[in-house]
Formats: C-alpha cells, sequence, structure tokens
C-alpha cells in the first residue's frame, strides 16, 4: 500500500461520494476544505434526510457491483459499504426526527462549521454573510424534522431538548436566565450573540455594503436560534420522553456506528467495571509516589489536593494555557518526529486554539484537503474556568496532537498518492481514532514523557474517566444494574458515578455526563478502541516472536497509520492478515 496507486472505478465511486456528500451536507464540505460549499447550510428537513439516503442507496448498489483491484479498494469497499448501510439503517428507524443532543447535532453543526470557515478576504465574508443568511431556513428544516418526529413518536429526552434550548440563547444573545413555559418568545439581552460578534469581526476590512449584508444576516441568524430556543421550551418540551435511556435496539445501533464493529455489550460492560479498578489501583499507587505513602483509600484526592497548591503547575488565563498547549505540541512533533515516527512536512503545523464557545470539551478538527486550514486542537473553556493545572492536561496535549489524533488524521491527509479522498478525509470510526488517541497517551508513558508521576497522575485521571464512561454509557442506555448494587442505572445515578471517578470541576462533569445521556455509544468508543489496538499490538509482538523474529514497534504504528483512519473490524482484519473482498 505504498507508492502511487492509478486510480480504481472504486477509488471513483469513493470520490463521487464525497461530492455527493459536499453538494447534500455543505457542513460536509467545509469540514474538508470545499470551497464550494461555504456559503450553504444542510437541508435538514425529511425531504432533505431522503434526497440523501436516495443517494446512499444508489452508491451503494454501485459499490456492490465493483470489483476490488487491491488491497487499498477492499479496504475503501469494506468500509464504506458499512458505513452507508449503517446510515440507512438510521434514517429508517428515524433517528433524524429526533437528533437534539447537547454536542453534536444540527444545532452544534451550523453554529460550529463557522469556526472552520476563512475569513481572510473580502470573498471569504461574503460567504459568511451568505451562510449566515441561510441560518433560519437551515433551523426551520431541522424544525420539520423535530415536528414529523413528535407526529411519529419519536422525540428526544426532555433533559437535552431543556440544555440545547439554553444552548440555542447563549448563541442568539438571550439571557440564560430566562426559561419560558408559554408561548410568548424570550427577551434579549443587550450582549450580543455569536453571529453578531462574529460579524463585527470583518471590522473595516471589507466594504460597507458587506458590513450592512453581515450584520443582517446577523440579525437573522440570531433571531432563528432564539425562535428554535422557544420552540424546544414550548412546543418540543412538552412531548419529549423523561427517560435518558436509548435502550438496547437503538444503542447496539449507536454503538457500531461509533466503534465501527459489533462488540458484546454485555460482556463489555463487566470489562469496564474491571478496568475502572485498575485504573483507580494504578492512580492511588502514583499517589503513594506524590505524597511518599502507601497506596490507601483518599489517597488520590489527597495526591490531587497536593498538586493543585504548586504554582508550577498551574496556568492562569487562557492566553496562558493556549501558549502552553502550544509549544508542548511543537517539542513533541519535533521530537517524535526525529525518534518515533516519519511525520511529514505538511502536518508538522498544528495549532493549538481556545474554541469560541463555552461549552467544556477539547476536540481536534483535522487539515483541509491543500493544508491550507491545518489541523487545529480546540478547547472550549466553561465560563469561569480561569486555572488550569499542567500535570492535568499534559496527556490532551498528546491525545488531540502527536502521536494522537493529528498524527493519524493528518497523515491520512498527506497519502494523498494511495488513497482516495473519502479515505483521507471523511473514512473511520471513533473506535479508531479515539481508541489510537488513547493508546497514544500510553506510548508517551512508555516513551518517558510522563516520567514525572504528577504528569502520569494526570494521564491516569483520563483513563478512569473513559473507564468509567464504558460502564456509565452502557449502563444507563442499557438498564444494567449499577456496580453499587443499588438497583437499575438511570440519568441522575450517572452523575454522582461520574463525580466520583473524575477530578474536575462541576461545570465540566455536568457536560460530560449530558453529553452522554443524548450522544449513546460514542463515549464508550474511546476505551474499547484502546483495547483493541492493544490487543492487535499485544498480538503482532506474540506472532513476531512465535516466529523466531523481533517486534519492532515502529513498524506496527507504520503499518497500521498508513491505512488511515477505518472500521475498527476492518483495522483488526488487515493487521490480522484476514481481510477478505
Amino acid at each position: 500500500m505504498s507508492g502511487e496507486r492509478t486510480s480504481t472505478p472504486i477509488d471513483r465511486i469513493a470520490e463521487d461520494w464525497v461530492d455527493t456528500l459536499t453538494r447534500l451536507t455543505p457542513i460536509t464540505g467545509t469540514y474538508i476544505g470545499r470551497e464550494e460549499a461555504h456559503a450553504r447550510l444542510n437541508d435538514f428537513s425529511p425531504a432533505g434526510a431522503e434526497e440523501l439516503a436516495e443517494a446512499q442507496r444508489a452508491t451503494l448498489a454501485e459499490l456492490r457491483g465493483a470489483t476490488a483491484e487491491d488491497e487499498v479498494d477492499r479496504v475503501t469497499k469494506i468500509d464504506l459499504t458499512a458505513e452507508l448501510e449503517l446510515k440507512l439503517a438510521r434514517h429508517e428507524a428515524g433517528e433524524g426526527l429526533r437528533d437534539l443532543n447537547v454536542i453534536e447535532s444540527p444545532t452544534q453543526q451550523v453554529r460550529d462549521i463557522f469556526d472552520m470557515m476563512p475569513s481572510d478576504t473580502e470573498g471569504d465574508w461574503a460567504n459568511i454573510a451568505a451562510r449566515m443568511a441561510a441560518v433560519p431556513e437551515a433551523l426551520r428544516s431541522y424544525r420539520e424534522s423535530l415536528d414529523a418526529g413528535v407526529q411519529r413518536g419519536l422525540v428526544p429526552a426532555i433533559r437535552q431538548v431543556r440544555e440545547v434550548a439554553a444552548q440555542l440563547r447563549r448563541t442568539a444573545g438571550m439571557s440564560p436566565l430566562i426559561q419560558p413555559r408559554t408561548g410568548a418568545a424570550p427577551a434579549a439581552e443587550p450582549a450580543k450573540g455569536f453571529f453578531a460578534e462574529l460579524a463585527e469581526r470583518a471590522g473595516e476590512s471589507v466594504p460597507a455594503s458587506l458590513r450592512a449584508d453581515l450584520a443582517k444576516a446577523a440579525d437573522a441568524a440570531s433571531s432563528a436560534y432564539a425562535s428554535l430556543a422557544n420552540f424546544l421550551d414550548t412546543a418540543l418540551s412538552a412531548h419529549a420522553t423523561e427517560a435518558d435511556a436509548f435502550g438496547r435496539e437503538r444503542y447496539e445501533l449507536a454503538s457500531e456506528v461509533f466503534l465501527g464493529a459489533k462488540v458484546d455489550l454485555d460482556e463489555t460492560y463487566e470489562w469496564g467495571i474491571e478496568e475502572l479498578a485498575r485504573m483507580v489501583d494504578e492512580q492511588e499507587r502514583i499517589a503513594g509516589e506524590i505524597l511518599g505513602e502507601k497506596p490507601r483509600k483518599g489517597i488520590v484526592a489527597d495526591a490531587i489536593a497536593h498538586l493543585e497548591q504548586d504554582p508550577a503547575r498551574k496556568l492562569h488565563g487562557t492566553d496562558a494555557l493556549q501558549r502552553w498547549m502550544q509549544e508542548t505540541s511543537d517539542r513533541a512533533v519535533a521530537e517524535l518526529g526525529t525518534t518515533q515516527f516519519d511525520i511529514p512536512s505538511e502536518i508538522r503545523t498544528l495549532e493549538c486554539m481556545i474554541a469560541p464557545t463555552q461549552e467544556g470539551g477539547i476536540y481536534y478538527t483535522g487539515p483541509s484537503s491543500d493544508f491550507t486550514r491545518p489541523g487545529r486542537m480546540w478547547w472550549s473553556v466553561p465560563e469561569g474556568v480561569t486555572e488550569f493545572d499542567t500535570w492535568r492536561e499534559l496527556t490532551t496535549v498528546y491525545h488531540e496532537g502527536v502521536p494522537g489524533h493529528h498524527l493519524q488524521i493528518g497523515q491520512a491527509v498527506v497519502n494523498s498518492g494511495t488513497l482516495n479522498e473519502w479515505r483521507r478525509q471523511l473514512a473511520g470510526s471513533s473506535g479508531n481514532a479515539e481508541g489510537w488517541a488513547l493508546y497514544a497517551e500510553r506510548l508517551m508513558e512508555q516513551l518517558g514523557y510522563l516520567d514525572d508521576p504528577a504528569d502520569r497522575l494526570g494521564m491516569l485521571d483520563g483513563q478512569r474517566m473513559r473507564a468509567a464512561r464504558v460502564v456509565l454509557d452502557i449502563g444507563v442506555h442499557l438498564g444494567k444494574q449499577r456496580p453499587d448494587g443499588g438497583g437499575v442505572w438511570d440519568g441522575d445515578y450517572a452523575f454522582d458515578f461520574m463525580a466520583e471517578n473524575v477530578n474536575m470541576n462541576d461545570s465540566f462533569v455536568r457536560f460530560e455526563v449530558l453529553r452522554y445521556l443524548g450522544w449513546a455509544g460514542q463515549a464508550p468508543s474511546y476505551k474499547i478502541g484502546q483495547r483493541i489496538w492493544e490487543n492487535l499490538r499485544d498480538e503482532a509482538k506474540a506472532r513476531a516472536e512465535q516466529g523466531g523474529g523481533s517486534f519492532d514497534i515502529r513498524d506496527f504504528h507504520r503499518d497500521a497509520l498508513k491505512l488511515g483512519v477505518t472500521r475498527l473490524d476492518t483495522l483488526q482484519s488487515v493487521m490480522r492478515g484476514e481481510l477478505k473482498g
């Protein structure tokens, strides 16, 4: 799979699918850097969803009739077929009619895509103005789907409805304190919302006529967000379900979407409980190193309290956080690019950013296909959070940057001589990508980058959180018995359970649990993916040693990363030499 390849019929099917997605889902087009998509937004209506489904069926038929010419084709065919089948299964189950959660549903997709738009030229600002002007229609089409869901009895949970309504008001510049329960629209505060602030950033760099268009479009977009917030708080909330749980049938589909593999959910739940216990034991040992004591109950909290009093390990303000992130990332790229990985020049730049939102969470966005937009690490800092502990966050930089997401995803984008655009930009699963990123955290420990016990404790804090998410997510959505023997899981217990297993502020815990409750199956994909990556590495080592050879982990990493991001079941088949098709 090295060197230049001649484009095959399967490559062309995949490339055509990227063109179709760019046309029908312009948000996807902007994500991969397609300029022709920048002025438009998706049609989220039932009719728009059916048009997309028809395109998926047509592409699937083409793909099934095509013959793979090499291993690259076999991976493309297997992965794209599975993705299209899963998307159609979600469509036919009506999931798009209740697609509402606090992190990744149409309202966030519409707002967040503006963060990825270029804003250097007058033409860029004209695209921003046109896309802002399209916001009212996009949200109207989304509301049409939510209305259709109500008619079919497919509704989101009330907890998600209320939280998203609050997000919408913040985006619109409305007071977060107003919780309307009548038909009246909430009153606006004098404070500007996201779109008004975005329009003002154009400043004097654009003509007065374009500034006027931007202001008008921003006002329309803000009003649309305020109107949708009122709809959620009144009409939709009257029908929303009280239950947070997805149930087994919905959860099995969601889990496969995010993992790119089917797993035994009941076995995975029990493994998650065991893995969580292992993380606790390991944390207690490291805490003992920090305090010079033997492990005991409560020692982790004491070690954290000790570290939080260390001024040398603390950053003050988001400017200091951004500088530290960038310096840490740059150092990792320079050093690992010399000693451990072949890092192409195109991805030796990673921009560390403070996100314009305040929702909580840290995330990565990949480079555009031409690298005019580099890979970026974003930190969405909750309102009021002004201090950051380096010992807690060091491993996060490695997770999001190098050798984590940026190395894996960026390297796939670079590999244009072998992989088609779909493989480089859109293929894969959360289980593969997030599993690799957790695997990368442990790798950095093994390479000596976390030799400081405090930094290892921070890494373990994150690993413990990811193990807790396996238990929480599967437990809530499948109605499993709680690990404390207190009965069946529910959303309320989830908040207490998470607070016991992470050492983060209340706003972080709250957002994280709300995310799991509304975006079922995504959170466990991290730790499950890490489990599969580590199993594959251990299997490769055992095969090498059984054959009388030696195992070079750099060869393992090279062979795995050159695939790009795939489904986890495809990754396993390739690395085990079992790929068929």
